[in-house]
């Protein structure tokens, strides 16, 4: 099992669903997170004063699969977040060790 993680940003969310329904995903833990990359942020004028804004907001994606699915997820991922521009986001792979569905007690690979 394979938890992955993916950081993408905001306006793509809804590419990126659906892209991941298309590749059988049923289910994702969405957050709203703030971060930088390379990019380093950027500055903004508000009521004409200049101010860095060092942290942008993001969208984090967790998804719990199979590790037969990884590859797809994964590229289903890749493809619907690019706009090719800096700040596109990242995707990490863990290892996951253990699960538990606890409306059921189902563990492991029935939990997901």
């Amino acid at each position: 099992m394979k938890i992955i993680s993916a950081i993408i940003k905001p306006f793509k969310l809804d590419d990126v669903r659906e892209a991941l329904a298309d590749v059988g995903v049923d289910g994702m833990t969405v957050s709203e997170v703030k971060g930088f990359g390379r990019q380093k942020g950027h500055t903004e004028l508000y009521r004409g004063a200049e101010y860095q804004v060092d942290f942008l907001p993001k969208v984090k994606l967790e998804i719990a699969t199979h590790a037969e699915s990884v590859d797809g997820i994964v590229e289903a991922i890749a493809k619907a977040a690019q706009t090719g521009k800096i700040g596109d986001g990242k995707i990490f792979v863990y290892d996951l060790e253990q699960a538990v569905r606890i409306r059921t007690g189902e563990t492991d690979a029935e939990a997901l």
